[in-house]
């Protein structure tokens, strides 16, 4: 399994948005879309910067409310780790893992095509877990 076969589940929707949008913006989209993050891009449509919920809070605790009036491009995560479709569910789950983020922007030729979160990663790996599992019994029940 890989990058490709969760984006083909879940669809490759994701909410983007420039940055030169506010804190407060990111906040409203949020909460408006009820996800956890938000890709930042480019005119161009290349990734810029990745804005997470903990990214947010993190800067409202740094800096207090005041901060919500200021671009996300001061505060978003600028050098971000992204997929492709061809990664592994493994390989997915060791970035995610060793990073500690959770969410990752799928690329392909240096455009974004979807975002896959630890929750996708770990359905997708319980599932083929089960999936071999099912064909153990089968193969050992003759």
């Amino acid at each position: 399994m890989n990058a490709a076969a969760i984006l083909k589940l879940k669809g490759n929707g994701v909410v983007t948005t420039t940055k030169d949008k506010s804190l407060l913006d990111i906040a409203k989209l949020l909460a408006e879309h009820g996800i956890g993050c938000i890709v930042i891009v480019r005119d161009d449509d290349k990734v810029a910067g990745i804005m997470s919920e903990r990214d947010l809070m993190r800067a409202i605790g740094q800096a207090g409310p005041e901060v919500l009036e200021e671009p996300v491009s001061d505060f978003m995560t600028k050098t971000v780790v992204t997929a492709r479709e061809a990664d592994t569910i493994d390989r997915l789950m060791w970035e995610m893992t060793t990073h500690r983020f959770r969410h990752m922007p799928v690329v392909e030729r240096d455009r974004l095509i979807g975002l896959v979160s630890i929750g996708d990663v770990v359905k997708m790996r319980i599932a083929e877990v089960e999936m071999e599992a099912a064909a153990t019994r089968m193969y050992t029940a003759g």
